[in-house]
């Protein structure tokens, strides 16, 4: 699912955090969506609409919980 978003993905930004890097590791998820920088260690929190513009591309996706996957 494109819009599925799941605790410990590593994404893409479309720009670039001021510190040089463009990956980010999902910490939280819900209505909002808490996101840190792997290269300076910065949490952000977005709301998911917002979050979903500035993404990219998921480079790394973890494990989807069996709870979760559709049949």
């Amino acid at each position: 699912m494109e819009n599925d978003i799941y605790l410990g993905d590593v994404i893409q930004t479309r720009k670039a955090h001021p510190c040089g890097s463009d990956t980010w590791v999902v910490i939280r998820t819900g209505a909002d969506i808490k996101i840190k920088c792997q290269g300076c260690g910065r949490i952000v929190m977005l709301d998911r609409m917002v979050f979903l513009k500035r993404r990219k591309k998921v480079l790394e996706r973890t494990a989807v919980p069996d709870a979760e996957r559709e049949e």
